[in-house]
């Protein structure tokens, strides 16, 4: 596939996250990933190839034992999911489950070409990321590994709406079946509930475990 359309793939499936306007650097030479990144209580550096691990919090320790294992079947994904997440819709490419009261958990998987230059995509959701936390608009950047799969995560900070959505969100790439395929998950409620739920939602996304090859 020629790199036209791969350009015009990642320009739809980035949209969504924010970051169509890395587009060209994604086209010309590799981004450099060798940035500074805040994670929230300090400013230090990070490359896509020292991404951190997660570390749970007792209280999130807590809520991932107390919860229930969740399968996305067609992907070979599973979280840990506390209860008030009930099924929404689980398709083969989306994964929606939460309600009002206790938040949404969307996965979403998109499908790119094979020749897609996904090391280069993730080093420019990684630079966007950094741009929208020195405007204020996210609270942490950070390269996250989560069971062996590198990725950017995010949270956003809280929204000028007070009940507009907040975000905990995870950008990754992996090799599945044959497939190149970028994952995007998130946890998310309104703005003015995300504080008593921010464990939660740490909870669930580092409880993910993520089939590869």
């Amino acid at each position: 596939m020629n790199s036209f359309l791969a350009v015009g793939c990642l320009a739809v499936v980035l949209a969504f996250c924010g970051i169509g306007d890395r587009l060209k650097q994604m086209t010309g030479s590799s981004a450099n990933s060798n940035s500074a990144s805040n994670s929230g209580t300090g400013t230090k550096t990070a490359t896509s190839s020292g991404a951190e691990k997660p570390s749970l919090t007792a209280a999130q320790q807590s809520i991932q034992d107390g919860a229930t294992e969740t399968k996305w079947d067609d992907q070979g994904i599973s979280f840990k999911l506390p209860s008030g997440f009930a099924k929404m819709q689980v398709m083969k490419e989306s994964f929606n489950y939460g309600s009002p009261s206790a938040g949404f958990l969307i996965g979403s998987i998109s499908v790119m070409p094979s020749s897609f230059p996904a090391e280069t995509s993730l080093d420019a959701t990684y630079t966007q990321a950094l741009d929208m936390l020195k405007q204020g608009k996210y609270e942490s950047v950070r390269w996250l590994e989560i069971d062996g799969v590198k990725g950017v995560e995010w949270i956003e900070a809280m929204p000028e709406i007070k009940d507009g959505a907040r975000r905990h969100q995870w950008i990754a790439f992996r090799n599945y079946q044959g497939q190149n395929q970028q994952l995007n998950i998130m946890v998310s409620t309104d703005g003015n509930k995300f504080e008593p739920k921010r464990d939660t939602f740490a909870a669930i996304m580092y409880s993910m475990k993520i089939a590869k090859g």
